[in-house]
């Protein structure tokens, strides 16, 4: 029995979609980049979390080489523990670096995300099994972030566990906080669940005000489990700028908040996010904080969740703290419920002011212009038994599910410029595309 869907470019509006090439893992662990077409033009047989072309203004002028995840640890618990190797490598698939034999413990444990940084050290998202103060007497997975030099010396480490008293829970969320690590110490996906992490890099807060909090290699991460987006002071590594856990200005449901379309607001509750990053100098929205605000469960305590399941995007000015722009379900005319992705996903901004979308649940990219209107869309067709990013698996991993099945599962999807890969590959003719039964999910409404 199989999952028996729409599968490949769906929807492709070739006048409106900013052009492009994708890239992603499928939930098979092959990494793919392919044109709006659909057309695959090259892959990888690893997974990558996330996979990433690396930007040639930071590798040297090299064209097509990419990130990813080369051997996993062996470690039986699995999720954030499972990674041995992280490396890149060439367009052609040859090494060129890899690091994991040389971390604590000899597995790099790299998960959910990294960044190659100006002058060539690499910001990876790591795995520290220890006894957190204050938290747990035992080992429990907890997260950080190690700046790796191009030796594989590491030369900077934050860890998470030591700034829980700078995330703001409150008592009843401290409670919760220590149920949870001394209810399962091996989390697979640890307490916290630290799901992203970018350095903001050059930014006109900075430019207007040298001593702001924005400086450029101060990190954005995301805490999915705490429902926290956090600034760490690279400097002195205390946190100088937050969003939650809590929001005085939230609705009680989850329904209240994403059928909210008045813009600008104040930000309200948001949960179970991804990938919250500053929107790169030179793209719509320079300056402000891109956040793919999942709405599926999470916090310390729980954030209060609906019935109406829906996810949405959110453009945040990180000086007011107002949502200046927002997408929907119901921006394209659609119930909120058909955009829904309860964990994985993110958005980027894109040079003509559409935002590329990866809803990761359902394996769907799309591609939404700023008033909402679907101008591409891509459904996935690699399935596979386990998550994105981790080996075929075929026993169960999650406590309390025993029974695996078919997914069509996409972590993070990364909008590709032509000119990062070697002069000339190939590419289909843009054409425009539509095998969609719904027109009315072409629709939309300015926000």
């Amino acid at each position: 029995m199989g999952i028996v869907r729409l599968t490949g470019v769906t929807y492709y509006d070739a006048e409106t979609a900013h052009d492009s090439f994708v890239l992603f893992t499928g939930a098979d662990s092959v990494t793919r980049l392919i044109d709006l077409n659909g057309a695959v033009v090259n892959e990888w047989p690893y997974p990558g979390v996330p996979p990433r072309i690396i930007d040639p203004a930071l590798n040297g002028g090299r064209r097509g080489d990419v990130g990813v995840q080369l051997a996993p640890s062996g470690d039986a618990r699995g999720g954030i523990y499972a990674n041995g190797t992280v490396g890149q490598l060439s367009w052609s698939g040859e090494p060129l670096w890899e690091w994991g034999s040389q971390a604590p413990g000899g597995a790099a444990r790299q998960n959910h995300d990294w960044e190659l940084l100006p002058g060539g050290h690499r910001l990876l998202l790591v795995t520290v099994p220890r006894a957190v103060p204050g938290l747990s007497e035992v080992a429990v997975g907890d997260q950080g972030l190690v700046e790796v030099g191009p030796d594989g010396d590491i030369v900077w480490q934050w860890l998470a566990g030591d700034h829980l008293d700078e995330l703001g829970f409150s008592e009843d969320g401290w409670d919760a906080l220590r149920r949870t690590a001394a209810r399962d110490p091996e989390d697979p996906w640890g307490y916290l669940e630290m799901n992203s992490a970018k350095s903001l890099g050059p930014n006109h807060w900075h430019d207007s005000d040298p001593d702001s909090v924005f400086q450029p290699d101060n990190i954005l991460v995301s805490f999915r489990k705490a429902n926290v987006v956090a600034l760490i002071d690279k400097a002195s590594g205390a946190v100088v700028w937050k969003l939650g856990p809590y929001f005085d200005a939230a609705p009680g449901a989850q329904h209240q908040r994403i059928n909210v379309h008045k813009v600008p607001r104040a930000l309200d509750q948001i949960s179970g996010q991804h990938n919250p990053h500053m929107i790169a100098a030179g793209l719509p929205g320079t300056g402000n904080i891109l956040i793919f605000d999942n709405q599926g469960g999470a916090g310390y305590p729980p954030a209060a969740l609906g019935i109406y399941a829906g996810s949405r995007v959110l453009e945040v000015d990180p000086a007011t703290r107002q949502i200046v722009w927002q997408y929907t379900a119901e921006d394209s005319g659609l119930p909120s419920w058909t955009f829904f992705s309860s964990f994985v996903s993110n958005a980027q901004r894109l040079p003509n002011g559409n935002t590329l979308v990866t809803e990761g649940m359902r394996g769907r990219l799309f591609q939404v212009t700023p008033g909402g209107d679907i101008v591409w869309e891509y459904c996935s067709p690699y399935l596979g038994y386990g998550v994105a990013g981790e080996p075929e698996v075929r026993e169960p991993r999650v406590p309390g599910v025993d029974r695996l099945t078919l997914t069509p599962l996409v972590y993070r999807a990364q909008a590709v410029p032509f000119d990062w890969v070697p002069d000339g590959t190939a590419r289909t003719t843009p054409r425009s595309v539509d095998r969609r039964e719904s027109a009315g999910a072409r629709t939309g409404s300015a926000t």
